[in-house]
């Protein structure tokens, strides 16, 4: 199976080159895509450095910030036209460990076509968060599922494989939310087109180099889409039951 590791960067010079020799140790066979927003500290140059040392690392360089999500949307768009099988996302600052590549990846040859690096399934963990953070991220999680109808506990969770099968049956031309928000409207959207889920557990820690990317906005953007999502939800499943109990109320003609 031909593996894409997508790595967005903006200003992560500082852990840009171990973060891809631990790439290259976990999964020594997949290649690299790195997608920068024009960091301003270079990352873009120090990465293109050590892809010449490495091998199987690309950069596509962007013209500025344009966010998390469009940076996978690029990514895979990138892989698909390339003919790579599967995608993988994954955090540029060690918030998500590289030696669980492995098991993100292989719930993909098992016949699933999305696996989530799950913080919220028995074995996962969040070390270092406060109490109010991880209500404030369970909570979400619990949100989006029950408004959704996910089956995830994880669906925020931004280290993850997509099957390229997947990708392709899903139109990430119309995917516009980013950060937690794409995490989740990518899970909904996968399993709306008949994506088998599979959670594995990981550890999870906050970055000790560089600036969280992390803001209220896209807690909130989040929260926001999922009650959009939800009530266009259930006003499909109303227009649907309606049709159906019309069709049921119609008198049936006797020949």
């Amino acid at each position: 199976m031909r593996v894409l590791v997508v790595l967005p960067t903006f200003n992560e010079a500082a852990t840009i080159e171990n973060i891809l020799d631990r790439v290259r140790k976990a999964l020594p066979d997949a290649s690299v895509l790195v997608v920068d927003d024009n960091s301003p500290d270079g990352t873009a140059k120090v990465a293109a450095e050590v892809g010449e040392r490495f091998g199987s690392v690309d950069i596509l360089s962007r013209p500025g910030k344009l966010g998390l999500g469009s940076a996978y949307r690029d990514g895979f768009r990138w892989g698909l036209e390339r003919g790579y099988e599967a995608m993988v996302e994954m955090d540029s600052d060690f918030s998500h460990d590289p030696d669980a590549l492995p098991a993100v990846v292989a719930p993909l040859g098992e016949g699933f076509e999305v696996c989530i690096g799950s913080r919220y399934v028995p074995g996962g963990s969040i070390p270092n968060w406060s109490l109010p953070r991880r209500l404030l991220s369970r909570g979400g999680n619990i949100y989006a599922d029950l408004v959704l109808g996910l089956g995830v506990r994880d669906s925020t969770a931004g280290f993850r494989a997509y099957a390229a099968t997947v990708l392709r049956r899903i139109d990430l031309g119309s995917v516009r939310a980013e950060s937690y928000g794409f995490q989740i409207e990518m899970t909904y959207r996968a399993i709306g087109v008949g994506a088998k889920v599979r959670e594995v557990p990981i550890r999870f820690v906050d970055r000790e180099l560089g600036t969280s990317k992390m803001s209220t906005y896209t807690v909130v953007e989040a929260l926001a889409l999922v009650t959009w999502w939800g009530a266009k939800r259930a006003a499909g499943r109303l227009r649907g039951g309606g049709r159906m109990a019309l069709a049921a109320a119609r008198p049936r003609s006797s020949r």
